[in-house]
């Protein structure tokens, strides 16, 4: 019998996932990498607009055909159909080829078309056009039916490698001759089912991990000696922070007025602390991102930032310590670190609230795009970084 938290769990899951899907991340297909191009919102505000053009340019009480070519076309067909408002016939076809009677000859057909189309308004919607073969032999085929009207829409347009003479009566967005995929669009077979598009990029060059754990997990210990292990750049939040307040930083004013007033430092000053931090490392083999993300909305913020630059988190690498044994270690760790927050079980445990309320979320996040590492962390330091090692050399 499934248990109620089994089906929270479960249902948090979705919801991740539903967010994962929202978020502008970096993309593998196969062996390439795509990185974010357009987001959702911004193609459906696309389809929208060429739904309300084409609707306003119909004679009134005229009900069109719109054709979509498949495969790439169905999501855009869809959209497209249910933002046109009025009365309109919808069919899907096929640019196909077949050897004729001689061995030279190649005759193209549309399968799916068996209608008679005379004094037909047809509209063909295409999901990408780039040197116009597939729309000249649509015409070819077309011309012979006795349309009324024939008209292009299409989506997207690559204006630099159009060869054809043919004109596109609605174009969605012209864009660079560059490989892309999502909505409709794959890269064998791959990609079809995003809802945003993905634009070709070079590969990751970086490792970038997220070391999580609780207060008291080994987080700083564990991070000097993988740093060095694997000449990645140690970002910890609490060290830029202080950077920051010290030196007077634009962003450390901003934050040390919050933190005065006695609110918490909004994710937004976070996010571009962490982010100047990054930059001021160009060259880096990679990063250890330790306290940071804290919170869901940290964290896509930071995947959306990498995905711009090409690269991703790799992984989110846990310390899994019982409580029990964290609450001696901070206890004992208070009677030399000197913080009040060390030396009272009352306030220890209240970070540890804090932690699971706010920060363990993460765990669902991560875990849904398969990039959650847990590792005990109990033991020795050396036995934690090899467990932690190990993790790093599949990654």
């Amino acid at each position: 019998m499934i248990s109620e938290y089994q089906n929270k769990r479960r249902f948090f899951h979705s919801i991740y996932r539903e967010y994962i899907c929202k978020q502008m991340s970096l993309l593998k297909l196969h062996d390439l990498y795509f990185k974010p191009y357009l987001h959702k919102d911004e193609i459906s505000a696309i389809v929208k607009r060429l739904a309300t053009e084409v609707k306003a340019d119909l004679p009134k009480g005229e009900t069109p055909l719109f054709i979509g070519i498949l495969n790439g076309c169905f999501l855009f067909v869809a959209d497209f159909v249910r933002e046109f408002k009025g009365n309109c016939e919808t069919s899907f076809v096929k640019l196909a080829s077949y050897n004729g009677t001689s061995s030279t000859e190649n005759v193209k057909q549309l399968l799916g078309i068996n209608e008679d189309l005379t004094g037909r308004t047809v509209i063909i919607l295409e999901d990408i056009i780039d040197t116009g073969n597939t729309l000249q032999e649509i015409y070819t085929i077309f011309k012979n039916r006795n349309l009324k009207e024939l008209k292009i829409v299409t989506l997207f347009f690559k204006p630099d490698v159009y060869r054809k003479e043919l004109p596109i009566n609605y174009i969605g967005k012209n864009i660079e001759d560059k490989f892309i995929v999502g909505y409709g669009l794959d890269y064998n077979n791959l990609g079809r089912n995003y809802p945003a598009i993905y634009q070709l990029t070079t590969p990751p060059k970086m490792k970038n991990i997220v070391l999580f754990g609780p207060p008291g997990a080994g987080k700083g210990t564990q991070a000097e000696f993988l740093k060095e292990m694997y000449h990645l750049v140690h970002i910890s939040t609490g060290d830029v922070f202080r950077f920051n307040i010290k030196n007077q930083t634009e962003l450390g004013l901003l934050a040390k007025k919050y933190m005065d007033e006695g609110d918490l430092v909004p994710d937004e000053v976070t996010v571009n602390m962490l982010k100047a931090e990054v930059e001021k490392n160009t060259g880096a083999n990679g990063f250890i991102f330790d306290g940071f993300p804290r919170t869901q909305s940290q964290a896509i913020a930071l995947d959306e930032f990498l995905a711009e630059k090409g690269e991703q988190i790799n992984g989110m690498i846990a310390l899994e310590v019982p409580e029990d044994i964290l609450i001696t270690r901070l206890l004992e760790r208070g009677k030399t670190s000197g913080r009040a927050d060390d030396i009272n079980e009352i306030k220890i445990r209240n970070r540890f609230n804090e932690y699971h309320t706010k920060t363990a979320i993460l765990k669902d996040y991560f875990e849904a795009q398969d990039k959650y590492y847990g590792i005990n962390g109990v033991g020795s330091i050396s036995d934690i970084t090899k467990r932690i090692s190990e993790v790093f050399t599949t990654l």
